[in-house]
């Protein structure tokens, strides 16, 4: 049965990948398939592509391209792309935009088959655990759905259902994306500086988070004790309640909401509820979230927020949360009061700080360009929706001058934005410059606390007496490596092995172009003197050795034409 299961999977895996590969021909990629695809077998796959499906691709933009390949490559694809929508640092604007426009609604399983992997997941029958349980899902998505019940107390309840065998397929998925990865960087040099391999495994570490319901359960009651705890709050936050005897890897139980859409101005006015105040404590809580909490919803649309009686904000789908160090929001807060001050000097510390001390490369163009985005965009001046544009021309700036900075800080830029539109719906005048700063004072003044930098400067010095200790010890050790030999030093020249790749590449094939020769005229001479033994009239050396130089001729052919896209593994470090 092993066996058996193997071949299977590798013949799901060689399917998959064929069609990746006929889904990008069928939306013109032709040089991205010419890079997979050695044994052009694409031209054939080409064929089998109706014409006018050729002609509708080519109406539309290399980026919206990209979005409907991986819309029609299905649900781990789609949440790829939502994932690299976070990465403007990487990606141009343009793709970012398509990327955004992602979605994986497709139709709900069966309630039956629902039913029994709740139940299977749960180890009872949903009329034990259950008074009641809609079969029917009220809302779906790629990786699971949603259904209504009742507990027994009288209490309602939505339960999250995973689809089943959604892991095995992004499992499958994800290696054919690491093959892809694996040729591209191999035998693209421009898309090196991507790294695109590296981005299909933080895509891995993502997805395994979001298919594991009980880290999202953990989000929520996470992002529910924060408001808890904090003694300053006055209870206008509301998250779901979760129901951990009911909630496992594959099933999240969770207290049901009623609330209205924060978009829906119409009916939150027939409620009574008042804009003004929503939009101030929607950005309240936000705020707190991100400068004193460190732990933040990072998808705040409209489709996630909901309005209940008292002007109570409720906060849906804790999947994608973002997390932020206090060292760098001590730099955040310390970039935004720069920014304020417009102390160009400081903001780029700030930068700096954030970026973990990058070096700039260009530091005067960099300053002229810092010292125009706070002219043009400074505090002073405010506008309808200022801080998503100072967020997004700063987020402009540190991709320009290729400063690397934590991916969080993008995810924070886009959260910021979209609650920005939200807020500017409840209420366009709201400063949202004049709620933040208190936030901002607070958190840079707690670094500059007496009390805390007596903290760090006692933390400093024992570290140093810690390094100091072990220092004689540690010179000691290397002192006997070196006198013992085991100490190797490896020099490498930059940039010397592709050329003596090239050089070894080019002598084989000299070689081979000796051999190819000699073979040709040793063998034209057997055929002349029909040199036994004879095949037919002609003589079988002969024949042999113009077969056997026909062969290596091919095989050079095939080298030379692939150029420097063979497969030497070296061209990953170059």
């Amino acid at each position: 049965m092993g066996i058996l299961s193997n071949i299977s999977r590798r013949y799901n895996h060689v399917q998959r990948y064929n069609q990746v590969i006929s889904i990008f021909l069928k939306y013109g990629f032709e040089d991205l398939v010419s890079y997979l695809d050695e044994k052009k077998r694409f031209n054939f796959i080409k064929k089998l592509i109706p014409s006018s499906t050729y002609q509708k691709a080519l109406q539309l933009t290399k980026w919206e391209k990209m979005r409907l390949v991986c819309e029609e490559l299905g649900p781990t694809f789609v949440k790829f792309g939502q994932i690299l929508s976070n990465r403007p640092d990487l990606l141009p604007a343009d793709l970012i935009k398509e990327f955004e426009k992602l979605q994986d609604g497709v139709p709900p399983i069966q309630g039956a088959i629902a039913i029994e992997v709740l139940e299977k997941e749960l180890g009872k029958k949903t009329d034990v655990l259950f008074a009641s349980f809609e079969k029917e899902a009220f809302a779906s998505a790629s990786m699971a759905q949603v259904h209504k019940g009742i507990l027994k107390n009288g209490e309602k309840i939505v339960v999250k259902i995973q689809r089943p065998g959604i892991t095995e397929v992004i499992q499958s998925d994800i290696k054919v994306m690491y093959y892809l990865a694996e040729v591209f960087t191999k035998r693209i040099p421009s898309l090196r500086s991507f790294d695109p391999i590296g981005l299909v495994k933080n895509f891995e570490a993502s997805i395994a988070q979001e298919l594991d319901f009980i880290h999202e359960s953990i989000n929520i009651q996470r992002f529910h004790n924060n408001f808890i705890k904090d003694q300053t709050d006055e209870g206008y936050i509301h998250s779901p309640k979760i129901y951990a005897e009911l909630t496992t890897s594959k099933v999240l139980t969770m207290e049901y909401i009623e609330g209205i859409k924060i978009s829906d101005s119409i009916k939150l006015k027939e409620n009574a509820c008042d804009g003004k105040v929503i939009a101030q404590r929607l950005a309240h809580s936000y705020f707190k979230q991100i400068f004193n909490y460190g732990f933040f919803h990072a998808d705040p649309h409209p489709g996630n927020l909901l309005v209940l009686p008292g002007n109570i904000i409720c906060y849906l789908d804790y999947g994608m949360m973002g997390s932020v160090i206090r060292k760098d929001l001590e730099a955040l807060g310390s970039l935004f009061l720069s920014i304020n001050s417009k102390d160009v000097r400081r903001i780029i510390r700030a930068i700096q700080q954030l970026s973990d001390n990058t070096v700039i490369r260009n530091y005067r163009e960099l300053e002229n360009d810092v010292n125009e985005f706070v002219q043009n965009y400074g505090y002073g001046n405010l506008h309808k929706n200022e801080m998503s544009t100072v967020m997004l021309q700063l987020k402009d700036l540190i991709i320009k001058h290729g400063l690397k900075v934590p991916t969080h800080f993008f995810l924070l830029i886009r959260s910021m934005v979209t609650i920005e539109g939200v807020i500017s719906q409840l209420d366009p005048q709201l400063d949202l410059t004049k709620m933040i700063k208190p936030f901002l004072i607070k958190l840079v003044a707690k670094h500059y606390n007496p009390v805390q930098f007596v903290k760090r400067t006692f933390n400093s010095i024992y570290e140093f007496g810690m390094y100091m200790e072990e220092f004689p010890r540690d010179l000691k050790n290397a002192m006997r490596k070196i006198n013992t030999g085991e100490i190797k030093v490896d020099l490498r020249h930059k940039g010397i092995d592709p050329l003596v790749h090239t050089i070894n590449r080019v002598s084989k094939q000299i070689v081979s172009s000796v051999i190819i020769a000699a073979l040709l005229i040793g063998a034209s001479q057997m055929l002349v003197h029909n040199v036994r033994p004879l095949w037919g009239n002609s003589s079988s050396l002969g024949i042999i050795g113009i077969i056997l130089a026909a062969l290596i001729g091919l095989n050079m052919l095939r080298d030379v034409r692939k150029g420097d896209h063979d497969n030497w593994a070296g061209w990953k470090d170059h």
